[in-house]
């Protein structure tokens, strides 16, 4: 009997997007995926010690991850992310992974690293697909278009559950049975124009320097605790961001710039949908400092709070947490003053 192919999917990066896609098709193959272990300190050391000093945190912890893999599988899948709507390319360290983990001085196995190109045309996610298929020895074109249908659908589920209000770890438990919907008929988040009684806060930021808590010092999470409504960019329907796109002055480059710009004009179009952003932005990050001086002048004309926060290997949970209380009493102090006015 043939040993079933283990695979191994970094939790990082484009993990926060395109997991349920990547390990539907994988599973569908046959293959066995095994994903890194959560972010901890041994994983970020591990990929301070082999990355570029100009790396930003979120590449160190890639690398951190791909070791932790190390060992463990036949293949670790890092494909060369180049675009994920046929438009706007990804973060140039993005494109370069592949060559940068494999450069490494650490023993890995054979590295997936087809080009992701979702390109709107005819069958160009399946040439991506038809390609991963190839190189772990899956030849059957039936088997390959069912696991691929399988993931569509999967991923399409997926995004769906991040419209309605649920973090990326949650939607993942739910997709793949480890945890039941709490409630599976919520609402998609396009009923910002109410705003709630508490205090509303935008959380914008790439996705894996959000929900990695353990780089992020649990933002998220911290201002839940706070008493705050939280509203992501994943959570903005399709269609606004469409209609965003067309209103920016000039769209960036890259995709997840792109979809944090987009996002963060839509809630600043209305002052009621939100009563202060907070970005989270990565130390050393070129696209993201030009995002962050977009998003503060577009709040600043607003007349919404507006906090940046910067995030490296030695970003503390203490600091993280005065910053943020002092924000959100602020956004409480306005709020209890336009009542009383």
């Amino acid at each position: 009997m043939k040993r079933q192919v283990k695979v191994g999917i970094p939790r990082a990066l484009a993990y926060y997007t395109l997991y349920p896609l990547w390990r539907v098709f994988l599973e569908k193959l046959g293959a066995e995926v095994v994903t890194s272990k959560l972010t901890n300190r041994k994983i970020l050391e591990d990929g301070i010690r082999e990355t570029v000093n100009d790396a930003c945190i979120p590449i160190k912890v890639f690398h951190g991850h791909v070791f932790d893999l190390a060992g463990r599988v036949d293949y670790i899948f890092i494909p060369r992310m180049i675009s994920a709507d046929g438009k706007a390319t990804f973060c140039p360290k993005f494109l370069g992974l592949p060559d940068m983990v494999r450069y490494a001085d650490v023993a890995l196995p054979e590295l997936i690293d087809i080009r992701y190109h979702r390109r709107k045309i005819p069958g160009g996610l399946l040439v991506f697909f038809y390609a991963v298929a190839w190189q772990i020895g899956v030849r059957n074109p039936l088997a390959l278009l069912y696991a691929a249908v399988a993931a569509v659908y999967r991923q399409k589920q997926y995004q769906r559950l991040l419209k309605k209000g649920l973090k990326p770890p949650e939607a993942i438990d739910i997709i793949f049975g480890q945890k039941k919907s709490d409630n599976p008929n919520r609402e998609e988040k396009d009923q910002l124009v109410k705003r709630p009684k508490r205090a509303t806060v935008a959380l914008l930021g790439y996705p894996y320097a959000i929900y990695d808590t353990f780089i992020s010092a649990g933002v998220y999470d911290k201002l839940v605790k706070l008493g705050v409504e939280v509203v992501t960019f994943e959570q903005i329907p399709d269609k606004v961001m469409r209609r965003s796109s067309k209103i920016m002055p000039q769209n960036f480059f890259w995709y997840y710039s792109n979809q944090v710009c987009w996002a963060g004009l839509h809630l600043l179009e209305k002052k009621e949908y939100v009563d202060g952003i907070i970005h989270i932005t990565a130390f050393g990050c070129g696209p993201d400092a030009m995002v962050d001086k977009t998003l503060e002048l577009e709040a600043k004309a607003a007349g919404v709070p507006f906090l940046s926060l910067t995030i490296d290997e030695h970003t503390g949970e203490g600091g993280v947490q005065t910053r943020l209380e002092a924000f959100v009493d602020m956004l409480w102090a306005q709020k209890n003053k336009s009542r009383a006015g």
